[in-house]
């Protein structure tokens, strides 16, 4: 765990005083979890989950998972995805594009080109950097797992639909915000956004 729930307490203080919109929310949602709850997935099945997870509702992402820890056996790890080909990967649901990202990133994690077991151990920077560089891995994929695998505390998921919705929705937008003009406006929550995009997901 990387805070307390003092800290996260402390935090959230401090958002709804660089925000006051956020104050009817925070008080009507549990204390956010990132950061304080241990998750009980490894690195790379995290990682595998957010890319099952892009641009899918949650409940059709659960079905693939739980499709795809079956193919595996029970558990999923880079030696028995990489024994699996690509139709058996498609054949859990999975897109030909995810299917390849997943082989690649069982691939990245046999070689050590990254080492996914270690990526707590990086900066952010660091973080994104490596895993950006295989094929599939984007920001968003990257994000999701800073958050809820390494509980990461400044995230801020601009490219997140959910994210951008329920800002709009806090702060009464008669428009749709874009990402860029997002990420200015998240400056001002400094170290917090991870939690601060929590709270727009509520």
């Amino acid at each position: 765990m990387t805070c307390t729930s003092a800290q996260m307490k402390r935090a959230v203080a401090e958002i709804c005083e660089a925000d006051s919109k956020f104050i009817t929310i925070i008080q009507a949602s549990p204390l956010c979890p990132i950061g304080r709850t241990q998750t009980q997935s490894s690195h790379f099945e995290s990682l595998v989950e957010s890319v099952i997870s892009q641009q899918l509702a949650i409940r059709a992402a659960d079905t693939i998972h739980a499709r795809l820890v079956s193919l595996v056996g029970g558990k999923i790890t880079p030696a028995r995805i990489a024994k699996l080909e690509e139709a058996e990967l498609r054949s859990a649901g999975l897109s030909g594009a995810k299917a390849k990202t997943i082989q690649g990133l069982s691939n990245a994690a046999l070689t050590r080109e990254v080492d996914i077991n270690k990526l707590h151990m990086l900066d952010d920077e660091l973080v994104s950097e490596k895993l950006n560089s295989l094929w599939g891995i984007g920001p968003w994929t990257v994000d999701m797992f800073m958050m809820f695998q390494l509980g990461r505390l400044d995230t801020w998921p601009t490219g997140d639909l959910g994210v951008r919705r329920g800002w709009e929705k806090i702060h009464r937008l008669k428009e749709q915000i874009e990402p860029q003009k997002l990420h200015t406006r998240g400056e001002k929550f400094r170290p917090h956004r991870s939690v601060v995009a929590w709270y727009c997901w509520r």
